[in-house]
């Protein structure tokens, strides 16, 4: 039943998208983030689902879709940069038969987060494409909560829908991705319009970041506590009643304390010890080995450069039986280890050139969001209060991304580059209507005369002169 569930809605979309095709850009949101194909022992997993969903949403647009106001913006000529860089690292690879296995998927995740900003042209598609993407990593992280309240999970144990390693089936970055959405989650109930805020909406959406908050539990992912405690933080800064919030989670945290698994408590534990642990202290010596590498290597090693990789690192357990306390030491010698951090995974692979158009692509996000923030946040008309609001949105689910980031080597994460894609629409559509009314009236419209309210995807609305 499962499988043919998941092969009707992909056939649904595929379909609808021949009246909307708008529906394919959705529709590949969805495949690349639930991996229906993977999941599925049927159809889908014979027939290519992404190529397809890929291609459709391309020549849907190229071919079908009103392209007046898709505008190419910098931090699209950034992912432009970067796709073009990898490309020449993946030829000049250190290991030219591994490096195209991850090059295979890199360039499409890249191509697509340059190709997304030019269909977001309405409010209506910036809201669609942030609800497709919420729900459709919800189908994960749901299934990982309801696994982890039932007394599941465990350090790579907790198994979502299917028993793999990769993507967002692997548990520290799923993790992070699901503390990440909590901000996008809270906008989608507060001012979305394809579900209108009531109090249904309300309880799914508090029961989704209840959902959230359990991954880092069942999946025992120290990247997930410390994206949570960072998220909390950053909620304080632009919370109206700060102590009265911050009460409340202290509180809260003092309640769950006793609910949670003692395996859990001793995992996060290492946090503060870290050299009781031999994952921490695997990252620890890659990251001095990584930056070694980049000084020998500044252009990069290419993908899998890490396989070259020889580490040695030392170990300390203490170990307490009475009022006695052993404090035993020992040396561990690991090869090809990963690199455990975006940061170093993109200074291995991409050498300094990488890291640099890397790291300016995202501060330069955190500033457009800021801008957007500080322009709108005294705006309050009903076609203008929700802008400032989804940029803080957008901005704090990368501020936890870049937290998280530095323990997983996600420095190329699909849904991370479409968070990000989602900026640069926001970016280019914000500025489109911030735009003088003589620079906009310079060119008459065929529809001019549009209504504010969105109707369709199809909808191009004329904004109210901004004073």
């Amino acid at each position: 039943m499962i499988d043919l569930g998941f092969t009707a809605f992909f056939l649904l979309l595929l379909a609808a998208g021949f009246k909307r095709p708008f529906v394919w850009v959705l529709l590949y949101l969805y495949v690349d983030i639930v991996q229906p194909q993977v999941i599925s022992w049927g159809i889908l997993s014979h027939i290519p689902v992404s190529l397809i969903a890929f291609g459709a949403a391309f020549l849907g647009w190229l071919l079908m879709d009103d392209k007046r106001d898709a505008r190419f913006t910098m931090r699209q000529g950034l992912l432009l940069a970067l796709l073009l860089y990898c490309g020449y690292t993946t030829l000049t690879a250190a290991y030219p038969l591994d490096a195209p296995e991850k090059w295979s998927w890199v360039w499409k995740a890249l191509l697509f987060a340059i190709f997304l900003p030019l269909t977001l042209r309405t409010r209506l598609r910036l809201e669609a494409v942030a609800l497709v993407m919420v729900l459709a990593a919800s189908a994960l992280i749901i299934d990982g909560g309801l696994k982890t309240a039932a007394g599941g999970g465990g350090y790579g144990s907790l198994r979502i829908f299917v028993d793999s390693n990769s993507g967002l089936f692997e548990g520290s970055i799923i993790s992070a991705v699901a503390i990440a959405i909590i901000p996008i989650v809270v906008w989608l109930a507060r001012y979305g319009t394809i579900f209108p805020s009531d109090w249904r909406v309300w309880t799914f959406a508090a029961a989704l970041i209840f959902a959230c908050a359990l991954i880092p539990v069942g999946t025992q992912a120290r990247t997930g506590l410390v994206c949570l405690a960072i998220l909390c933080m950053l909620y304080l800064r632009t919370a109206k009643h700060r102590f009265l919030i911050a009460g409340v989670m202290a509180a809260g945290l003092v309640v769950a304390v006793p609910f949670l698994p003692k395996a859990f408590m001793d995992r996060m534990g290492t946090i503060q010890n870290h050299q009781s642990d031999q994952s921490a202290g695997t990252r620890l010596a890659m990251w001095k080995w990584t930056w070694q590498y980049a000084k020998d290597h500044p252009m990069g090693g290419g993908f899998y450069a890490y396989q070259s990789a020889v580490v040695k690192y030392e170990t300390v357990v203490a170990q307490t039986v009475g009022s006695t306390t052993t404090v035993t030491t020992g040396e561990v010698e690991e090869q090809g280890r990963a690199y455990h951090s975006s940061y170093f995974e993109m200074l291995g692979e991409q050498g300094f050139p990488g890291l640099g158009l890397w790291l300016l692509l995202q501060l330069t996000g955190l500033l457009q969001m800021e801008i957007i923030r500080r322009r709108w946040r005294k705006r309050t008309g009903p076609d203008e209060a929700w802008v400032a609001p989804m940029a803080v949105s957008l901005q704090l689910g990368q501020v936890v991304y870049l937290i998280g980031s530095g323990f997983v080597g996600i420095a190329f994460q699909p849904f991370v580059l479409m968070l990000i894609g989602l900026q640069c629409g926001l970016w280019s559509y914000i500025k489109r209507i911030e735009q003088p009314l003589t620079s906009r009236t310079a060119r008459p419209r065929a529809d001019a005369g549009a209504p504010s309210r969105l109707r369709g995807f199809g909808e191009v609305p004329v904004p109210a002169p901004i004073p």
